[in-house]
C-alpha cells in the first residue's frame, strides 16, 4: 500500500481512468466539504471532494478509496472507506433491514433483542416474546387483552 508523500513524486505510479486510490480524510472546510490528500496530488494540499458516502469527524485520518471526476487529478470522489476491522466468519449471514414507507420488518434466524438501559424486548426463535424492564405499563384506549393457553400472574 502507497503511503501518503509528496517527496519523490516520480516513483508514483501514474493513475489510469478508472483507477482507485488510496488517500486519507485530513479535514473538512468552513462549508462542511471533505478535504483528502493522496499520493499522486499535484498540488500537494488537501483537496475539496465529493463524497458518494456519510463522513463524520471522528473518521480524519482515516483511509479513503477515491476516484476522479472526469479524470482530473484535482477533483477527487470519495466513493468509500478503508475499514481494517472487518471480522467476517463464514456463516455470518447480512443484516436485514427493509423499510418502504409503511413498514419495517427485522428478521433474524434465531432472536432479535432490542434494548435500551434495563429494559429489553427479545423474540425467540421458538416463538417466545420476552419483555424485561424495570417497570412496565400496558395502556389501551380500547381492549387491553390478555390471552393464552395459561395465564400465570404474579
Amino acid at each position: 500500500m502507497r503511503h501518503i508523500t509528496h517527496e519523490n513524486l516520480d516513483n508514483v505510479l501514474t493513475v489510469q481512468p478508472g483507477e482507485v486510490v488510496i488517500g486519507k480524510l485530513i479535514a473538512f472546510n468552513e462549508a462542511g466539504q471533505p478535504l483528502v490528500d493522496y499520493p499522486a496530488n499535484p498540488t500537494h494540499q488537501p483537496l475539496p471532494a465529493l463524497t458518494t458516502v456519510s463522513l463524520a469527524t471522528n473518521q480524519l485520518e482515516q483511509e479513503v478509496a477515491l476516484l476522479f471526476a472526469e479524470g482530473d487529478m484535482t477533483r477527487p470522489v470519495i466513493i468509500g472507506l478503508i475499514r481494517a476491522d472487518l471480522s467476517v466468519t463464514a456463516d455470518a449471514s447480512p443484516i436485514e433491514a427493509r423499510v418502504d414507507g409503511q413498514r419495517v420488518v427485522l428478521s433474524a434466524q434465531k432472536e432479535i433483542v432490542l434494548k435500551c438501559g434495563k429494559a429489553s424486548i427479545t423474540l425467540t426463535r421458538a416463538g417466545k416474546v420476552l419483555i424485561r424492564g424495570a417497570y412496565l405499563l400496558s395502556r389501551s384506549s380500547g381492549v387491553n387483552r390478555i390471552k393464552g393457553g395459561s395465564v400465570q400472574m404474579n
